[in-house]
Protein backbone atom coordinates (compact mmCIF):
# COMPACT_ATOMS: atom_id res chain seq x y z
CA UNK A 1 0.00 0.00 0.00
CA UNK A 2 1.24 3.49 -0.81
CA UNK A 3 0.23 6.97 0.31
CA UNK A 4 1.39 10.04 -1.61
CA UNK A 5 1.23 13.62 -0.32
CA UNK A 6 -1.82 12.92 1.81
CA UNK A 7 -3.58 15.99 3.24
CA UNK A 8 -6.70 16.14 5.39
CA UNK A 9 -8.33 19.36 6.62
CA UNK A 10 -11.04 19.63 9.23
CA UNK A 11 -12.56 23.00 10.20
CA UNK A 12 -9.71 24.87 11.87
CA UNK A 13 -7.39 21.85 11.88
CA UNK A 14 -4.96 20.30 9.40
CA UNK A 15 -4.92 16.73 10.72
CA UNK A 16 -2.68 15.27 8.01
CA UNK A 17 -0.06 17.42 6.30
CA UNK A 18 1.65 15.88 3.27
CA UNK A 19 2.12 12.30 4.47
CA UNK A 20 3.95 9.97 2.10
CA UNK A 21 4.67 6.36 3.04
CA UNK A 22 4.74 2.87 1.55
CA UNK A 23 3.90 -0.45 3.19
CA UNK A 24 5.53 -3.46 1.57
CA UNK A 25 3.79 -6.77 1.04
CA UNK A 26 4.29 -9.15 3.98
CA UNK A 27 5.67 -6.61 6.46
CA UNK A 28 4.28 -5.34 9.74
CA UNK A 29 4.31 -1.55 9.59
CA UNK A 30 3.74 0.54 12.70
CA UNK A 31 2.39 4.10 12.65
CA UNK A 32 3.32 5.84 15.91
CA UNK A 33 2.82 9.27 17.36
CA UNK A 34 1.37 11.23 20.27
CA UNK A 35 -2.36 11.79 20.65
CA UNK A 36 -3.59 14.17 17.98
CA UNK A 37 -0.66 13.51 15.64
CA UNK A 38 -2.95 12.37 12.80
CA UNK A 39 -2.42 8.60 13.01
CA UNK A 40 -6.05 7.52 13.15
CA UNK A 41 -7.09 10.00 10.46
CA UNK A 42 -4.33 8.69 8.19
CA UNK A 43 -5.35 5.09 8.83
CA UNK A 44 -9.04 5.86 8.20
CA UNK A 45 -8.19 7.46 4.86
CA UNK A 46 -6.09 4.43 3.94
CA UNK A 47 -9.02 2.20 4.92
CA UNK A 48 -11.36 4.17 2.67
CA UNK A 49 -13.49 5.31 5.60
CA UNK A 50 -12.62 9.01 5.18
CA UNK A 51 -11.86 10.99 2.05
CA UNK A 52 -8.61 12.91 1.79
CA UNK A 53 -8.58 16.62 1.09
CA UNK A 54 -5.82 15.86 -1.41
CA UNK A 55 -3.26 13.17 -2.15
CA UNK A 56 -3.40 9.55 -3.29
CA UNK A 57 -3.90 6.18 -1.63
CA UNK A 58 -2.83 3.20 -3.75
CA UNK A 59 -3.40 -0.50 -3.08
CA UNK A 60 -1.35 -2.87 -5.23
CA UNK A 61 -0.45 0.12 -7.42
CA UNK A 62 -4.02 1.29 -8.10
CA UNK A 63 -6.50 3.62 -6.36
CA UNK A 64 -8.82 1.97 -3.86
CA UNK A 65 -11.54 0.15 -5.77
CA UNK A 66 -14.87 -1.46 -4.97
CA UNK A 67 -13.19 -4.74 -4.06
CA UNK A 68 -10.77 -3.19 -1.54
CA UNK A 69 -12.90 -3.95 1.52
CA UNK A 70 -13.23 -7.54 0.34
CA UNK A 71 -9.41 -7.80 0.34
CA UNK A 72 -8.65 -5.87 3.55
CA UNK A 73 -9.40 -6.56 7.22
CA UNK A 74 -9.92 -3.86 9.83
CA UNK A 75 -9.87 -3.82 13.62
CA UNK A 76 -10.87 -0.38 14.84
CA UNK A 77 -10.02 1.38 18.10
CA UNK A 78 -13.65 1.08 19.23
CA UNK A 79 -16.11 -1.48 17.87
CA UNK A 80 -19.56 -2.24 19.23
CA UNK A 81 -20.50 -5.91 19.21
CA UNK A 82 -24.13 -6.94 18.89
CA UNK A 83 -25.69 -7.67 22.29
CA UNK A 84 -27.37 -11.02 22.92
CA UNK A 85 -25.29 -12.81 20.29
CA UNK A 86 -22.74 -15.49 21.10
CA UNK A 87 -19.19 -15.47 19.76
CA UNK A 88 -20.10 -18.13 17.19
CA UNK A 89 -23.22 -16.25 16.07
CA UNK A 90 -21.15 -13.08 15.69
CA UNK A 91 -18.63 -14.86 13.48
CA UNK A 92 -21.42 -16.38 11.38
CA UNK A 93 -22.91 -12.90 10.94
CA UNK A 94 -19.67 -11.51 9.53
CA UNK A 95 -18.99 -14.61 7.42
CA UNK A 96 -22.16 -13.73 5.51
CA UNK A 97 -20.73 -10.38 4.40
CA UNK A 98 -17.81 -11.60 2.26
CA UNK A 99 -17.40 -13.54 -0.96
CA UNK A 100 -14.09 -15.06 0.13
CA UNK A 101 -13.63 -16.35 3.67
CA UNK A 102 -11.10 -18.18 5.81
CA UNK A 103 -12.04 -21.64 7.06
CA UNK A 104 -14.01 -20.96 10.26
CA UNK A 105 -12.48 -23.80 12.27
CA UNK A 106 -9.00 -22.57 11.34
CA UNK A 107 -9.91 -19.01 12.33
CA UNK A 108 -11.37 -20.13 15.66
CA UNK A 109 -8.21 -22.09 16.41
CA UNK A 110 -5.89 -19.25 15.37
CA UNK A 111 -7.64 -16.73 17.62
CA UNK A 112 -8.11 -19.15 20.54
CA UNK A 113 -11.90 -18.82 20.56
CA UNK A 114 -12.80 -22.50 20.86
CA UNK A 115 -13.85 -22.29 24.52
CA UNK A 116 -15.82 -19.09 23.97
CA UNK A 117 -18.12 -19.96 21.07
CA UNK A 118 -21.29 -20.15 23.17
CA UNK A 119 -20.45 -17.15 25.36
CA UNK A 120 -22.53 -13.98 25.05
CA UNK A 121 -20.51 -11.04 23.70
CA UNK A 122 -21.40 -9.08 26.84
CA UNK A 123 -19.60 -11.66 29.00
CA UNK A 124 -16.22 -11.39 27.29
CA UNK A 125 -13.15 -10.05 29.07
CA UNK A 126 -11.05 -7.34 27.42
CA UNK A 127 -8.57 -9.81 25.97
CA UNK A 128 -11.30 -12.17 24.77
CA UNK A 129 -13.14 -9.32 23.12
CA UNK A 130 -9.99 -8.21 21.27
CA UNK A 131 -9.41 -11.77 20.04
CA UNK A 132 -12.95 -11.85 18.68
CA UNK A 133 -12.50 -8.47 16.98
CA UNK A 134 -9.27 -9.72 15.41
CA UNK A 135 -11.09 -12.83 14.19
CA UNK A 136 -13.75 -10.59 12.62
CA UNK A 137 -10.99 -8.64 10.84
CA UNK A 138 -9.65 -11.93 9.47
CA UNK A 139 -12.97 -13.48 8.37
CA UNK A 140 -12.36 -12.58 4.70
CA UNK A 141 -8.78 -13.95 4.74
CA UNK A 142 -7.46 -10.44 3.91
CA UNK A 143 -4.21 -9.57 2.20
CA UNK A 144 -3.86 -6.42 4.33
CA UNK A 145 -4.95 -6.05 7.98
CA UNK A 146 -5.38 -2.71 9.77
CA UNK A 147 -5.01 -2.80 13.56
CA UNK A 148 -5.73 0.53 15.28
CA UNK A 149 -4.32 0.39 18.83
CA UNK A 150 -5.43 -3.25 19.20
CA UNK A 151 -4.05 -3.85 22.72
CA UNK A 152 -5.07 -0.61 24.43
CA UNK A 153 -6.57 -1.39 27.83
CA UNK A 154 -5.30 -4.96 27.99
CA UNK A 155 -3.26 -6.21 30.93
CA UNK A 156 0.35 -7.26 30.18
CA UNK A 157 -0.52 -10.97 30.05
CA UNK A 158 -3.39 -10.46 27.59
CA UNK A 159 -1.24 -8.09 25.54
CA UNK A 160 1.51 -10.70 25.16
CA UNK A 161 -1.07 -13.27 24.06
CA UNK A 162 -2.32 -10.84 21.44
CA UNK A 163 1.23 -10.29 20.21
CA UNK A 164 1.48 -14.03 19.60
CA UNK A 165 -1.67 -13.85 17.45
CA UNK A 166 -0.18 -11.03 15.38
CA UNK A 167 3.03 -13.03 14.97
CA UNK A 168 0.99 -15.97 13.65
CA UNK A 169 -0.68 -13.63 11.13
CA UNK A 170 2.72 -12.37 9.98
CA UNK A 171 3.86 -15.96 9.45
CA UNK A 172 1.04 -16.34 6.93
CA UNK A 173 2.70 -13.59 4.84
CA UNK A 174 -0.10 -11.12 5.57
CA UNK A 175 0.61 -7.41 5.51
CA UNK A 176 -0.17 -5.67 8.81
CA UNK A 177 -0.52 -1.93 9.34
CA UNK A 178 -0.95 -1.02 12.99
CA UNK A 179 -1.00 1.95 15.33
CA UNK A 180 0.06 1.64 18.95
CA UNK A 181 1.10 3.75 21.92
CA UNK A 182 3.21 0.88 23.31
CA UNK A 183 6.80 1.28 22.12
CA UNK A 184 7.78 -2.20 23.31
CA UNK A 185 4.94 -3.57 21.20
CA UNK A 186 6.14 -1.68 18.13
CA UNK A 187 9.72 -2.87 18.64
CA UNK A 188 8.60 -6.48 19.11
CA UNK A 189 6.16 -6.69 16.20
CA UNK A 190 7.02 -4.12 13.55
CA UNK A 191 9.50 -4.61 10.73
CA UNK A 192 9.32 -0.88 10.05
CA UNK A 193 7.80 2.12 11.80
CA UNK A 194 6.94 5.70 10.98
CA UNK A 195 6.56 8.35 13.68
CA UNK A 196 4.01 11.13 13.11
CA UNK A 197 3.78 14.51 14.77
CA UNK A 198 1.46 17.39 13.89
CA UNK A 199 0.24 15.58 10.80
CA UNK A 200 3.69 14.87 9.36
CA UNK A 201 6.04 11.87 9.19
CA UNK A 202 9.17 12.80 11.15
CA UNK A 203 10.96 9.42 11.10
CA UNK A 204 10.66 6.23 9.03
CA UNK A 205 12.68 3.01 9.13
CA UNK A 206 13.24 -0.21 11.01
CA UNK A 207 13.26 0.18 14.81
CA UNK A 208 16.89 -0.94 15.03
CA UNK A 209 18.04 1.38 12.23
CA UNK A 210 16.25 4.39 13.73
CA UNK A 211 17.76 3.77 17.16
CA UNK A 212 21.23 3.40 15.65
CA UNK A 213 20.90 6.61 13.63
CA UNK A 214 19.72 8.70 16.60
CA UNK A 215 21.69 7.29 19.54
CA UNK A 216 25.21 6.07 20.19
CA UNK A 217 25.15 6.07 23.98
CA UNK A 218 24.11 3.73 26.78
CA UNK A 219 22.24 4.81 29.91
CA UNK A 220 23.34 4.01 33.45
CA UNK A 221 20.73 4.57 36.17
CA UNK A 222 20.77 4.34 39.95
CA UNK A 223 18.55 5.69 42.74
CA UNK A 224 19.29 9.27 43.67
CA UNK A 225 19.64 8.25 47.33
CA UNK A 226 22.64 6.11 46.37
CA UNK A 227 24.37 9.04 44.67
CA UNK A 228 25.87 11.04 47.50
CA UNK A 229 28.60 12.77 45.49
CA UNK A 230 28.39 16.52 44.86
CA UNK A 231 27.30 17.06 41.28
CA UNK A 232 29.81 19.90 40.96
CA UNK A 233 32.66 17.55 41.94
CA UNK A 234 31.55 14.59 39.81
CA UNK A 235 33.27 14.55 36.38
CA UNK A 236 30.35 12.97 34.43
CA UNK A 237 27.16 14.75 33.42
CA UNK A 238 24.16 13.43 35.30
CA UNK A 239 20.41 13.93 34.90
CA UNK A 240 17.88 13.55 37.69
CA UNK A 241 14.60 12.00 36.52
CA UNK A 242 11.97 11.03 39.13
CA UNK A 243 14.52 10.49 41.91
CA UNK A 244 16.74 8.43 39.61
CA UNK A 245 20.18 9.50 38.43
CA UNK A 246 20.81 8.97 34.71
CA UNK A 247 24.26 8.95 33.13
CA UNK A 248 24.46 8.88 29.33
CA UNK A 249 27.75 7.42 28.21
CA UNK A 250 29.65 6.04 25.23
CA UNK A 251 32.11 4.34 27.61
CA UNK A 252 30.26 2.07 30.02
CA UNK A 253 33.42 0.57 31.53
CA UNK A 254 35.01 3.98 32.09
CA UNK A 255 31.84 5.39 33.63
CA UNK A 256 31.58 2.49 36.07
CA UNK A 257 35.23 2.99 37.02
CA UNK A 258 34.49 6.63 37.74
CA UNK A 259 31.53 5.68 39.93
CA UNK A 260 33.76 3.26 41.85
CA UNK A 261 36.46 5.91 42.30
CA UNK A 262 33.88 8.22 43.86
CA UNK A 263 32.64 5.37 46.05
CA UNK A 264 29.12 5.40 44.61
CA UNK A 265 27.40 2.11 45.58
CA UNK A 266 26.54 0.03 42.52
CA UNK A 267 24.24 -2.58 44.07
CA UNK A 268 21.22 -0.99 42.33
CA UNK A 269 22.98 0.19 39.18
CA UNK A 270 21.11 -0.61 35.96
CA UNK A 271 22.57 -0.51 32.46
CA UNK A 272 20.28 -0.29 29.47
CA UNK A 273 20.45 0.36 25.76
CA UNK A 274 18.37 3.06 24.15
CA UNK A 275 14.76 2.11 23.40
CA UNK A 276 11.92 3.27 21.18
CA UNK A 277 10.54 5.08 24.22
CA UNK A 278 13.70 7.21 24.23
CA UNK A 279 13.40 7.83 20.50
CA UNK A 280 9.70 8.70 20.72
CA UNK A 281 10.31 11.19 23.54
CA UNK A 282 13.35 12.67 21.78
CA UNK A 283 11.46 13.28 18.52
CA UNK A 284 8.10 14.40 19.88
CA UNK A 285 8.95 16.30 23.06
CA UNK A 286 7.36 19.75 23.28
CA UNK A 287 10.61 21.68 23.72
CA UNK A 288 12.50 20.37 20.69
CA UNK A 289 13.48 22.75 17.94
CA UNK A 290 11.51 22.60 14.64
Amino acid sequence: MEVRDLVKHFPGVQAVNGVTLAVQRGECFGLLGPNGAGKTTTIEIMEGIQNATSGQVLFCGAPLGKDFKQRAGMQFQVTALQDFLTVKETLELFYGLFRRTMDMDELISMCNLGDLLQRDNRKLSGGQRQRLLLAIALVNDPELIFLDEPTTGLDPHARRKFWALIESIKQRNKTVLMTTHYMEEAYHLCDRIAIMERGKIIADGSPAALLKSHFSDTILTLPAEDFTVSTEAFPLAIYLVHNTVHIHTDDVHGSIQTLLEYKVPLRRLEIRARTLDDLFIELTRDDKQD
